[in-house]
């Protein structure tokens, strides 16, 4: 795949290392974070910290934490002003994931209970609600007021992407680019807030900013395209969470979408509507395997490596350093991972 800027980076750059190999850079960093988030436990009522704890505490990829880091010392430097705003992005990410739960009706999340799966919906609804809230009060610390509006701007486009998907589940209408529009509000918002940030805390160029910018929102694009395919065709037991929940809540992800686009016949629409509605195991076993078979699965794939290579060409804008390498390289790897679906 041909992402780096020259033949003999693109060599030093195969195959393609795993996530935590290629965040070992900013290891240091990373630790810091994490104790970071942990320390968030204590500005709430000890009522509730044994909740935010359990929030806080399922350490997943924290690949938006690794972003704003790797932009920062792609553009000048890491200071603590860059781990207080890979802290707040991860704290939103995690209370998107825990109203995702409580939608989904998931079970699992990184191995263990979701939070809705041992308190119910009632408290982990407010508990989420509480992690933004926090997320939102910690950013308004910044010296650069435009900073805090950027993660509240980013903070909204997540949750406006969400109500978007929630109010076109089981519609086969939904078009590509209105599901591309969707998924980049919930899910690359982030992602392009993270990289965005970690350049403009260091004073970096517009367009260095805005190369990060765009290598986050293409990035984050395909991540969901990737989570997409996973959930339809992934392993639950390697994947560490619930999965199959799309199909069950009737989410038209980009498989399903290309398998609609197959299916030209109204006959043939109209057995993947009623699959969709009916939601038992059998209907959307059918689902899958007919995602497979057409070759829908694999052209979300397929789209998703494309998203990553362009989000890739950006970064040649930036000067040449190990921590530009190691955002390619991050390229790279979900390039891999998308690629197992193909």
């Amino acid at each position: 795949m041909p992402l780096p800027s020259s033949e003999s980076e693109e060599r030093e750059l195969t195959p393609p290392r795993e996530l935590a190999q290629i965040t070992a850079l900013i290891q240091p960093q990373l630790v810091a974070v994490e104790e970071s988030i942990l320390q968030q436990v204590q500005a709430f009522d000890p009522a509730v910290q044994g909740y935010v704890a359990y929030a806080c505490g399922s350490s997943g990829k924290r690949l938006r934490p690794a972003l704003a880091l790797l932009a920062a010392g792609a553009t000048g430097g890491i200071d603590a002003r860059h781990v207080s705003l890979a802290t707040i992005i991860e704290l939103i990410h995690l209370a998107t994931l825990i109203h995702d739960d409580i939608m989904d009706g998931a079970d699992t999340r990184r191995g263990q209970p979701t939070a809705n799966a041992r308190w119910g919906n009632s408290i982990t609804v407010l508990l989420g609600d509480s992690l933004f809230a926090h997320a939102l009060d910690l950013s308004t610390r910044f010296e650069e007021t435009d900073i805090s509006r950027a993660i509240a701007r980013a903070a909204r486009e997540v949750c406006t992407g969400e109500l978007l998907q929630t109010q076109r589940r089981f519609d086969l209408q939904l078009s590509q680019a209105e599901y591309f529009r969707i998924i980049e509000m919930k899910t690359a918002a982030l992602f392009g807030v993270a990289a965005e940030l970690g350049a403009r805390l260091n004073g970096a160029s517009d367009a260095a900013v805005r190369a990060l910018r765009d290598y986050g929102l293409k990035l984050g694009t395909a991540y969901q395209i990737y989570d997409d395919c996973l959930d339809l065709a992934g392993d639950e037991a390697h994947a560490g969470k619930t999965l199959g929940t799309d199909l069950q809540k009737g989410k038209l992800t980009l498989p399903m979408l290309f398998l609609l686009q197959t299916a030209s016949e109204n006959g043939a629409r109209e057995r993947i509507n009623q699959a969709l509605l009916n939601g038992d195991a059998a209907s959307l076993l059918t689902l899958r395997q007919a995602a497979r078979k057409a070759g829908a699965l694999a052209a979300a794939a397929t789209a998703g490596r494309t998203l990553i290579e362009e989000a890739c060409l950006p970064l040649n804008t930036l000067g040449m350093t190990r921590y530009r390498r190691a955002l390619k390289e991050i390229g790279v790897r979900l390039g891999a991972m998308v690629g197992q679906f193909a």
